[in-house]
């Protein structure tokens, strides 16, 4: 797995730094290799991650739940006092499943400063730097710290995602982090997914006579460059230049030599916040020829600034990162931040640095993970101090945050 580079013990006390050279297994880079190395794409490896993460958890005394959600295991443990009313508790968020990648990229290199790997970006690396907090943190956490990890963030055909069961079954909290990649500035707006199945029908005729017939998939192409047009796409927002529209997936006929008179493709629209998506599929709906067989819908995600939550957390990555420039983002891709919000509770994104998530070489930047971890951990353990400064009427362990 490689040494422990020599900065490793940045902001930690004589004794923390003790016990993590006894212990490089609680060093975010070895325990983001380890990560990687699963190829969580494939439901067997994804098992056998969560495995992992449960028994490293386990074995530094953090109690573990876990739960089946569709046959997939999702983790839940939680440091701190003992949750209670007017008892603050923050989520910390992660995903253990990628998108499918080659198999070299399940082997986790380095280059310099950059973890290389399927994941590493997106979101093992952020997952490892909260797991390592949540062992700094332990027993001593001023407030309640809840880890949840799930199967399913980087699907977006469910009916139901894990997060948002856990949410309904009261595993929410009072603010909630999900460890998207963000280059450590803070994810205030993600645009909404909806994602459309559609049909489109022509007319079959022998291929070496093309214009006896109707060919679908020519139709389809003319129906998203139709959809690439329509006004919603023009549209702009605080945060956002524009929507984005993706062809994911297209398909149709069924001989070389024969016309096609079907064809199916998938459009990926990431729309605006303030956007309103039935308006989009009615839109959609009227252009000619087209017929939407299933659609996908997950929300847009807004939470405001000066919310003291995000206030905090913004202080403490400026402590631990003071050349950085704290920015309030928006967010192309969507995230399960939506989960929360949807349940009233506020939820930003913020992971560390790195780039090229999804794609071949995606890395992370082993620094920012260090970072990220101590970010987190000052972000929990100021947190009772900074509520009360931002708010000195709020009783924390009375009368709860409002």
């Amino acid at each position: 797995m490689g040494g422990v580079p020599p900065n490793r013990f940045l902001g930690l006390g004589r004794r923390e730094e003790r016990h993590i050279a006894s212990d490089p297994m609680v060093n975010e880079r070895v325990l983001a290799e380890r990560l990687i190395s699963y190829d969580t794409s494939r439901p067997e490896e994804l098992v056998a991650a969560a495995g992992f993460v449960k028994g490293w958890l386990e074995s530094r005394e953090i109690e573990v739940h876990e739960h089946d959600h569709n046959g997939m295991p999702a983790l839940v443990a939680e440091v701190g006092p003992p949750a209670a009313p007017g008892t603050p508790c923050v989520v910390l968020h992660g995903h253990l499943d990628v998108v499918p990648g080659l198999p070299e990229q399940f082997s986790p290199r380095l280059e310099g400063d950059r973890l290389i790997g399927r994941g590493a970006y997106d979101m093992k690396g952020g997952l490892a730097a909260m797991m390592c907090a949540l062992k700094d943190l332990g027993s001593s956490a001023p407030v309640r710290v809840r880890l949840l990890c799930v199967p399913d963030e980087e699907s977006e055909e469910l009916d139901e995602r894990c997060t948002d069961a856990l949410v309904a079954g009261g595993l929410g909290g009072d603010f909630a982090i999900t460890g998207e990649p963000t280059d450590l500035h803070i994810g205030i707006q993600a645009k909404g997914v909806l994602a459309l199945r559609i049909q489109v029908h022509g007319r079959a005729a022998h291929g070496s006579t093309p214009w006896l017939g109707d060919n679908a998939v020519l139709k389809a192409i003319d129906v998203f460059r139709a959809i690439e047009s329509l006004p919603f796409t023009r549209e702009s927002s605080e945060l956002f230049d524009r929507p984005s529209i993706n062809l994911g997936r297209i398909a149709g006929g069924d001989a070389v030599n024969r016309v096609p008179d079907w064809c199916t493709m998938v459009v990926d629209i990431r729309y605006l916040p303030g956007q309103d998506p039935a308006h989009l599929l009615e839109e959609i709906g009227a252009i000619e020829g087209t017929e939407v067989t299933r659609t996908f819908i997950h929300p847009p995600v807004t939470v405001s600034t000066a919310d003291p939550y995000v206030q905090s957390l913004r202080d403490a990555v400026a402590r631990v990162a003071p050349e950085i420039e704290i920015l309030s983002v928006g967010r192309d891709g969507a995230s399960d931040a939506a989960s929360f919000i949807e349940a009233g509770i506020p939820a930003v994104e913020f992971g560390p640095t790195g780039g090229g998530h999804h794609g071949p070489d995606e890395w992370v930047s082993l620094s920012s993970l260090q970072r990220y971890r101590h970010a987190l951990r000052d972000f929990v353990r100021s947190l009772p101090v900074q509520l009360r400064r931002r708010d000195p009427r709020t009783d924390l362990y009375a009368g709860g945050v409002a």
